[in-house]
């Protein structure tokens, strides 16, 4: 089982289509893969079909009913969407106010961690969706996943942005026992745009080895997919979006991607 969280301290970035893209590839090759919906905000949720603000069974429910153990709340909350090989444990509005309610409560920093581990064997991939800010659901997410994704719009403020999640990863560090390996994700680029180019060059240059060595380009279609609710490489293949995923997948699990060799903030 492979895990990977997309994250970012910085909203608007591409992690939702980050994880959907990725999401939809993997179940095309008829690959079984989870997703899972971190952000309050409930972005993913909503992609595919459910209400954040009404649903039922939720991430939130996990952490109300405990995660430790095997329990119906976990396999109430799987849910099924329209692509075939593809599931979403959603996202409720309810779990903005987690921080509040755990408080100091020991344990909660790996519910979600606990709780995938009880599906080792039906999903060989998982991807997580996490929110924008500091907290309980991020805590949650960087401590399950092999590796972090951070996708970084190239722009000069979303580069303040990436400044921050690299701190905060260097704070998860210090309770993990190693490092976690994360890849930076150049997201929006416009080459016609002197502001776009400049901040590409400007990441290469200070992040060097963290940066994918690829683009995801501006692509007008991934809101065409999104109204839909079909990820962009199963609606249009062909489009520059849907080949630079395909490209960032190909790449995340070659037999050359060795996560050792990516760099590790201690």
């Amino acid at each position: 089982m492979t895990i990977w969280a997309i994250a970012n301290q910085k909203g608007g970035v591409g992690k939702t289509t980050t994880v959907v893209s990725i999401a939809g590839l993997l179940a095309q090759q008829g690959k079984p893969t989870l997703i899972l919906d971190m952000d309050p905000h409930g972005s993913l949720t909503t992609y595919f079909g459910h209400d954040p603000d009404t649903i039922e069974n939720s991430i939130y429910s996990l952490f109300q009913k405990g995660g430790s153990s095997p329990n119906a709340t976990l396999f109430n909350s799987l849910q099924k969407t329209t692509i075939d090989n593809l599931y979403l444990l959603p996202a409720s509005t309810a779990m903005a106010t987690l921080d509040r309610q755990l408080g100091t409560q020991g344990g909660k920093g790996l519910v979600i961690k606990s709780n995938l581990a009880l599906l080792a064997d039906r999903f060989p991939n998982i991807l997580i969706d996490c929110p924008p800010m500091l907290g309980v659901l991020m805590i949650n997410a960087l401590a399950a996943c092999d590796q972090l994704l951070i996708p970084v719009q190239t722009e000069f403020l979303a580069l303040k942005g990436l400044e921050r999640m690299l701190h905060t990863l260097d704070m998860i560090n210090h309770a993990r026992k190693q490092g976690l390996p994360y890849l930076i994700v150049p997201t929006m680029f416009d080459r016609r745009t002197r502001a776009s180019t400049q901040s590409l060059r400007m990441l290469r240059e200070q992040h060097n080895d963290g940066v994918w060595d690829g683009v995801i380009p501006i692509d007008t279609q991934f809101r065409d997919a999104s109204k839909a609710g079909i990820p962009l490489p199963l609606m249009n293949e062909k489009s520059r979006g849907s080949l630079a995923y395909k490209q960032l997948l190909e790449h995340l699990t070659s037999p050359q991607h060795n996560i050792e060799k990516l760099p590790r903030v201690f």
